[in-house]
């Protein structure tokens, strides 16, 4: 047997566990959790209204337009909705499929550049952390974004370091930041363009660009792809439209938006705990990479070479830009950030792929040393979590009733002691040269157990007693109301709660009760559903309202009797857990 044949078994069976590994982590209980609000909710229920009424064209939400995002991700829910029927499945299938092609595009690009090895190093590293395995189990436009972005500034590298037909991957550059630009608006462009305009600019090569990079006919297919929607909406609500997209784009890196604001520190938590373990070995890839980069210049020798040396110097820059860029946002959220970890995954593989060549490779160390301090902390932090829920637990009461009734169970803890013990072997095998390697399967295997007991234990429990109580109320309250009945929903805003009545509801907010008196007197059926601790707050006309059902915090109340109680299987098909179990 040749030596190609071992080389091309090993580069499937590589392929084959990551398939099989993502595949899991994805798809696993997909539908297990209730959808969470505010986003989740939001966007479910959008498409779900967008297949009800079949405009295809403007997103709404409780019957009013939509704005906030585009309509990409919307159209590709919908699509699951009318293959497969609507739940928590379908509405979080398309993130799910997403975040797969993710894998598959990291394994195709690392494998074509740099081989097969670090194409799976990438790859893994890519999926074996928790930021990108949350993104791709929920109904967020993150997810399509990311793997738009990067097929994107992918494209762009193979299209202008290659030659003859290669250079025509650089479409894929304007495709992705076309689609990137419905899926989540500017920036689908921006990310790419905050990787590439420094690049080009540190390398002298803008004249190339402009030669050889298809800018003009480029533009013109981003712009016929992306404009039409966009052209559609302005014709269709005008003003209206201009003035919410701007201050959901332009706004919202300027101010506060929904109080998710944060110091300009706010991104460096997130990158460690949301790329552990591989966070550990980042700052030294980084340091590395950006300090050699007159190295990279002034040692090229054509271009093959040229980008096999600028890889990660690209890589670099696509991290630094986008970290800058949304820390300097007012408003900041966790996953805003996760365009940059295809890149992050890519320049630590490379890392330490290099470390397997050369042991004596600088930094390692440290590296090691920051990846267990992290893991440390995270595993001591988890697994001291009933004493710290304990602490909180009056805070959390606001939000969640059951709260106080319920403990965390035995998954946190779980994941907190498998870390520590995954982080000891890390130490272990990563302090003895000869044993290093081991070092990356520990650590890749820690944070493979720790996803895997979140999905099955830890998610189904909180599903239980903190997300799925009032959205079973509010299907329940949704089957006994007719076309002409009205539903209140009173208390924190609940979009998924819109989705799971599957009708319009009028929205009251804790301190505006005078606004739901209007609607109590009025003939037909009339239902509330509140947190039980808001009822004290109710309107005298609600005073003979009845309640109907009562679930772990959260009432329904009637103007009438109700005909149908709780359906016979709840709309979120979890696993029924005890109080402690």
């Amino acid at each position: 047997m040749s030596d190609r044949h071992p080389s091309l078994i090993t580069r499937h069976s590589s392929l084959l566990l990551l398939l099989a590994l993502a595949g899991l982590l994805f798809f696993l209980g997909l539908g297990t959790l209730g959808l969470t609000d505010r986003d989740e909710g939001s966007n479910a229920e959008a498409a779900r209204e967008m297949v009800e009424s079949g405009d295809w064209v403007t997103p709404t939400l409780n019957g009013e337009p939509r704005f906030a995002k585009p309509a990409f991700l919307y159209w590709l829910i919908g699509g699951a909705y009318r293959l497969f029927g609507v739940s928590e499945f379908t509405a979080r299938l398309p993130s799910a499929l997403f975040g797969l092609a993710l894998i598959l595009l990291q394994y195709w690009f690392l494998a074509r550049v740099r081989g097969a090895t670090l194409g799976f190093l990438g790859s893994l590293m890519l999926l074996l952390n928790v930021e990108i395995v949350a993104i791709g189990r929920l109904v967020l436009t993150d997810s399509v974004l990311i793997f738009f972005t990067t097929l994107a500034l992918f494209g762009f590298w193979l299209g202008f370091h290659g030659t003859g037909k290669a250079r025509h991957y650089l479409w894929l550059l304007y495709i992705g930041m076309a689609l990137g630009t419905l899926t989540k608006g500017p920036i689908g462009f921006a990310v790419p363009l905050l990787a590439i305009v420094p690049y080009l600019t540190i390398t002298h090569r803008w004249r190339r660009f402009w030669q050889t990079g298809f800018p003009l006919a480029g533009s013109l297919v981003f712009l016929a792809l992306a404009l039409p929607w966009y052209g559609m909406m302005l014709a269709i609500h005008g003003a209206r439209y201009t003035a919410s997209a701007q201050a959901d784009t332009i706004g919202r890196f300027l101010n506060v938006i929904g109080g998710h604001g944060g110091t300009l520190f706010f991104y460096v938590p997130v990158l460690l705990f949301g790329f552990f373990p591989w966070s550990g070995l980042l700052p030294a890839a980084l340091y590395q990479s950006l300090r050699n980069w007159r190295d990279y210049w002034a040692d090229r020798r054509n271009e093959k070479e040229e980008g096999a040396q600028e890889l990660e110097l690209f890589a670099s820059l696509w991290i630094v830009a986008t970290f800058v860029f949304f820390s300097a946002s007012a408003t900041r959220l966790p996953h805003y950030i996760g365009p940059l970890f295809p890149a992050a995954a890519l320049l630590t593989a490379a890392y330490w792929h290099r470390y397997l060549q050369d042991p004596a490779t600088a930094g390692l160390r440290a590296s090691l040393r920051l990846l267990i301090v992290t893991g440390s902390l995270l595993g001591f932090g988890l697994a001291a979590s009933p004493s710290l829920y304990a602490h909180f637990v009056d805070t959390m009461t606001k939000e969640f009733p059951m709260a106080a009734q319920v403990d965390p169970g035995l998954g946190p803890p779980a994941a907190g002691f498998i870390l520590i013990i995954g982080t000891a072997l890390v130490g272990y095998f990563g302090l003895l040269r000869e044993r290093r390697g081991a070092a990356f399967w520990s650590a890749g295997a820690t944070i493979g157990l720790v996803l895997l007991v979140s999905l099955q234990i830890t998610v189904p429990r909180f599903s239980r007693y903190f997300v799925s109580p009032p959205q079973e109320l509010a299907f329940t309250a949704g089957v006994n109301l007719g076309p002409d009945d009205r539903l209140i929903l009173y208390g924190p805003p609940r979009p998924s709660l819109i989705f799971y009545a599957k009708r319009k509801a009028i929205l009251i907010k804790p301190g505006e009760e005078a606004r739901m008196q209007p609607h109590l007197t009025q003939p037909g059926r009339t239902i509330i559903m509140m947190p039980a601790r808001l009822k004290p707050q109710l309107p005298p006309e609600a005073k003979d309202y009845q309640v109907i059902l009562e679930r772990y915090g959260y009432s329904l109340l009637s103007n009438e009797p109700m005909v149908k109680g709780l359906p016979d299987k709840p709309p979120v098909p979890v696993p029924r857990f005890g109080p402690h179990g």
